[in-house]
């Protein structure tokens, strides 16, 4: 520790203003930086990297190479963590945290955090297969286990850890306040998308397989079938954006999807929203699940994703083997929501875990707790 700072090394790898990288960035901006610093390590490849946001608050953007040149990327990151003299590594990528924390063992750093933020589907076969080699090395170089859920802990790390206490959750916590609904932001929001007198079904996430944005344009086209004054709003992007458009437009539903694009302050898109849709075939735990529930929105995930998502009492879980109908029938059915009834919903969660403020906290004790061990 310099000048009784805690020094940590956030390794976010391919940075795209996705869940992972907005969550860790929430937490930096809420932490007591007298206390602990981040550098963020991102690829070069990286598509969003917020450099000056970050020197503002202290820290440091520190370029690596992508993963995929192993060699390169192992050579090089041994050395910018021994030239920073870093407390702390905490690996954010999940079952590739082998290979990070591996580089960050023979710079010599003591403490080293595997953090699981995702778990995995059937749908990928040939993704799982690797997933699935790489998660049973996940332990190796790890002095620490971290998960953002119960159910990620313990796709990672096996129920055998996560019973021993060996896993602890760090919840995926955001800041309240940023995502509580207003009036008046979700009137001009609404104007500015000319949707004004629409009911909005929103989706926000990277466009992926794992987001299965493909089962939400046939959700999407059974409510729009039952109700033709909705529009579907996708927040986002990604490398399977161009396959969805040619689907929209395929499906003729091109005048009632918007693509948003990706942008810094989603909490507007959700005041644009009436309801969230996560069909995902995986996730740990969804960051876009509680700023929905923030926002007081209605939320539908898929049953892949963890129930621990649901603060609020307006969460509904629907399997991705019923057909898109059943989507479509409950989303509607759940159609009026009342803005003083989102006020209300926001204030379920001042007091819970996924409050950053409350978690910001508990973070910097953990990390003192492991100097001190």
């Amino acid at each position: 520790m310099k000048d009784g700072v805690i020094r940590v090394a956030q390794i976010i790898g391919f940075a795209a203003e996705g869940g992972v990288e907005s969550m860790i960035m929430n937490l930096y901006q809420n932490i007591d930086r007298k206390k602990v610093q981040f550098d963020f390590f991102v690829e070069c490849t990286s598509k969003i990297i917020r450099e000056d946001s970050i020197k503002e608050l202290g820290g440091n953007v520190v370029i690596i190479p992508p993963i995929k040149n192993l060699i390169f990327n192992d050579s090089k990151l041994v050395n910018l963590l021994k030239d920073g003299e870093y407390d702390i590594v905490h690996a954010n990528k999940s079952t590739l945290n082998y290979f990070y924390l591996r580089a960050a063992k023979k710079a010599g750093i003591k403490i080293r955090i595997s953090h699981a933020h995702s778990t995995t589907s059937r749908h990928e076969f040939l993704k799982n297969c690797v997933k699935f080699f790489l998660k049973f090395l996940s332990k190796k170089n790890a002095t620490h286990l971290f998960a953002c859920s119960k159910k990620a802990g313990i796709w990672m790390y096996g129920k055998k850890a996560f019973s021993k206490g060996k896993v602890h959750i760090v919840n995926n916590a955001v800041d309240i306040e940023r995502y509580k609904f207003d009036s008046l932001i979700s009137f001009e929001m609404r104007k500015e998308l000319h949707i004004s007198n629409k009911y909005v079904i929103g989706h926000i996430g990277r466009f992926m397989k794992q987001k299965n944005h493909k089962y939400l344009i046939e959700i999407f086209k059974r409510v729009h079938d039952l109700d033709n004054d909705t529009v579907l709003l996708l927040v986002g992007d990604g490398p399977l954006l161009d396959d969805i458009r040619k689907i929209v437009i395929k499906k003729c539903l091109d005048d009632f999807v918007i693509f948003a694009g990706t942008h810094q302050h989603p909490e507007r898109y959700y005041q644009a929203m009436d309801c969230l849709v996560l069909p995902s075939l995986y996730e740990g735990l969804p960051v876009v699940g509680i700023e929905a529930q923030a926002n007081g929105l209605n939320c539908f995930f898929s049953t892949a994703i963890t129930n621990e998502v649901a603060v609020n009492d307006n969460c509904y879980f629907k399997s991705l083997s019923d057909n898109p109908e059943k989507w479509a029938t409950d989303i509607l059915s759940k159609k009026e929501l009342t803005n003083v009834e989102r006020a209300v919903k926001f204030s379920n969660l001042v007091n819970s875990k996924f409050n950053i403020k409350y978690e910001a906290k508990a973070l910097i004790d953990i990390y003192s707790r492991l100097i001190k061990e």
